[in-house]
C-alpha cells in the first residue's frame, strides 16, 4: 500500500505539518533529532512526494523552465550545467528546451512551460529572433535573459558578459602582434552579441590609428559550416587579410580548417581568434586563441537570481555583465 505523509507523521510521532516542512527543506526550527527520524522513516518506506498536490498547496512546482538555442555549440551545455547545478542545490528541477535557433520552436516551447506550470524560465534567445516575443511579456512568472539580450523585451532580469570589451581585446591582441588586415567573421547581425561585438572590433581598430574596411566584416552564422565558408569567400573576392576575428570559437575551427586546406601558415601567415573557449578550442591544432566567456557561471548566476525572484527574496542587482578573459595559444603570434 501506498505510503502517505499522514502515514509517516503517525509512525514518527510528529504533525503532518512538521513531515510537509521538512520535505519542503523550511525545516530550521526542527530539531536535529525530529528530522533524522523523519527522513529515515521516509527512506524505509520509498515515500515520494506528490509534487502536482503540493503544488495546488503552494503554488509552486520547484521547476524552471530553460531554453537555449543550440545544444550542438559547446558554449550552451555548460550553461545549462551551471543553471542546472544552482537549481538543485536549491532544491529545483530543471526543464531543458533545444530550439534549434528557430523562433517558432521557441513559442512552442514556452506554451509548453506554462502547461506544466513551471515557476520560472531562463531564455537565451535564437540569434535570429528580431521582436520583442509578446508571449514571454505576458508570461505571468520571472523570465531571466542569459547571454543575449532582446531589445524591447522586459524581462525580471539579464546575465550577460561585456562583448564590447571581450572583442576590443581581441583585435587590439592581433594588430599588437603585428597583424594589420583583420577580417571578421561574424554571427548574424540580428543579435545583439553580434552587433556589439562588431562595435569592439571597430573601436579597437579606430583605437590603434587603422581604418575600418567594410569587405573585411562578413556576416554569417554561429557555426564552423560557416568559418569554413567564410575563408574561402573571401580568398574567392581576392580580399587581403592576415588574421581573423571570427564571431565564436565554432566559426575559429571552421576557419582554420579551410585555411589549412588552402595551405596557409597558421599563425605565420594568418592568425586566429575566436570567442567562447569551447573546451573544442584547445583540442585543435593549433590550438585556439580565444576570449573566454563565463558560460558555467552565467547558467549558475541565471538560476539563482531566478530562485530568489521565486522566492520573493530581496534583489538588489537584476542584471549582471560578467567579465571575460583572453586565453593565447597557439592560433596566434
Amino acid at each position: 500500500m501506498k505510503i502517505t505523509i499522514k502515514d509517516i507523521a503517525r509512525i514518527a510521532g510528529v504533525s503532518t505539518a512538521t513531515v510537509s516542512k521538512i520535505l519542503n527543506k523550511k525545516d530550521q526550527n526542527i530539531s536535529e533529532t525530529t528530522r533524522n527520524r523523519v527522513l529515515e522513516i521516509i527512506k524505509k518506506y520509498g515515500y515520494v512526494p506528490n509534487r502536482v498536490a503540493s503544488s495546488l498547496v503552494t503554488k509552486r512546482t520547484n521547476t524552471l523552465g530553460l531554453i537555449i538555442p543550440d545544444i550542438v555549440n559547446p558554449f550552451f551545455p555548460e550553461l545549462a550545467r551551471g543553471a542546472e547545478d544552482k537549481a538543485n542545490e536549491r532544491g529545483y528541477n530543471l526543464i531543458l528546451c533545444n530550439s534549434d535557433n528557430n523562433v517558432q520552436k521557441e513559442e512552442i516551447y514556452v506554451d509548453m512551460l506554462k502547461e506544466k506550470m513551471v515557476d520560472g524560465i531562463i531564455f537565451t534567445a535564437s540569434s535570429r529572433r528580431t521582436d520583442k516575443f509578446k508571449k514571454l511579456t505576458s508570461f505571468q512568472v520571472p523570465v531571466i535573459t542569459v547571454d543575449r539580450e532582446i531589445e524591447g523585451l522586459k524581462t525580471h532580469g539579464i546575465i550577460t558578459v561585456n562583448n564590447v570589451k571581450g572583442a576590443y581585446d581581441a583585435v587590439k591582441y592581433l594588430l599588437n602582434r603585428g597583424y594589420k588586415k583583420i577580417l571578421h567573421l561574424t554571427g548574424p547581425m540580428t543579435s545583439k552579441p553580434t552587433r556589439d561585438r562588431y562595435e569592439g572590433y571597430c573601436r579597437a581598430l579606430i583605437d590603434e590609428g587603422f581604418e575600418i574596411e567594410d569587405r573585411l566584416v562578413c556576416e554569417g552564422d554561429y557555426s564552423s559550416d560557416w568559418g569554413y565558408e567564410g575563408i574561402l569567400r573571401a580568398l574567392k573576392r581576392n580580399i587581403k587579410f592576415d588574421s581573423v576575428f571570427c564571431g565564436n570559437d565554432l566559426i575559429a575551427i571552421g576557419a582554420i580548417k579551410a585555411l589549412k586546406v588552402k595551405g596557409f601558415d597558421i599563425p605565420r601567415e594568418v592568425g586566429v581568434i575566436g570567442f567562447d573557449d569551447i573546451y573544442m578550442a584547445k583540442m585543435i591544432d593549433p590550438d585556439l586563441t580565444t576570449i573566454k566567456q563565463p558560460n558555467y557561471e552565467m547558467g549558475y548566476k541565471a538560476a539563482e537570481l531566478l530562485i530568489d525572484m521565486i522566492e520573493k527574496k530581496e534583489i538588489k542587482i537584476n542584471k549582471y555583465v560578467l567579465d571575460t578573459r583572453l586565453v593565447i595559444r597557439k592560433s596566434t603570434k
